[in-house]
């Protein structure tokens, strides 16, 4: 018998590409409040959680860290994001192929769908709301739960055997990621990790990272099969 899954996807470079529509926002912020737009120039965004980029960046120009300034900052951060995605282009901004596929198989299966994303909740919810995704995503674990990637995909995972009325040891846990930190996060949890060369990373090199299984995006044969767990 199929155990209860639980899935949890990244945003950035897995379910979407939005054309920098994060850094160019989290730059204006560090404009507006520290004027420094440069305070992320050296930082890669590629699985990072947004309170640890702040983070980063605040020491990167030596401003005090404190975590009320950090929640200033992505106070800012969020309206500027509003406005950053007003803007975007509809050619810059779109969903991998496989992803809406992916999200009516889990969900004719009974899954439980959720987000593990280093977004805050709030930037998680425009971010999907701009292609009309959010709506699948009812838990997750997300960059307000906790600073380390490892730990808020815990707290997803917590959430989604909640939503299945299960303990998580009773269930078979997912982590569909672009990046090799969602990779490390998965196993860090005991759980399973799909890979997609949909962002900065390839297929192989994710695959060579550790990845459960890798693809080069969720249309690749066999990504629905290890998706589902048939």
């Amino acid at each position: 018998m199929r155990r209860p899954t639980v899935l949890l996807f990244d945003i950035d470079g897995t379910l979407v590409t939005t054309g920098g529509v994060g850094r160019r926002a989290i730059e204006r912020a560090f404009h507006r409040c520290h004027g420094r737009p440069d305070a992320c120039s050296l930082i890669r965004f590629d699985g990072m959680t947004d309170r640890s980029i702040t983070r980063l960046a605040l020491q990167a120009i030596e401003v005090e860290v404190t975590e009320s300034g950090i929640d200033t900052l992505l106070e800012v951060y969020i309206a500027e994001l509003e406005a950053e995605l007003r803007a975007s282009p509809p050619d810059n901004y779109r969903v991998h192929h496989g992803v809406d596929r992916a999200i009516d198989a889990a969900r004719e299966r009974g899954m439980a769908l959720g987000l593990g994303t280093g977004n805050v909740l709030e930037g998680a919810r425009l971010k999907l709301q701009h292609v009309d995704l959010y709506r699948h995503f009812s838990f997750g674990g997300f960059g307000d739960d906790h600073e380390l990637r490892v730990e808020l995909i815990r707290r997803g995972a917590e959430r989604g055997a909640e939503k299945l009325g299960k303990k998580l040891d009773e269930c078979r846990v997912v982590i569909i990621g672009d990046t090799p930190k969602d990779v490390d996060a998965a196993r860090g949890i005991g759980a399973e990790s799909i890979g997609v060369g949909t962002g900065s990373f390839s297929a192989a090199a994710l695959r060579e990272h550790g990845a459960t299984y890798a693809f080069d995006d969720l249309t690749a044969p066999g990504a629905l099969t290890a998706l589902l767990g048939d």
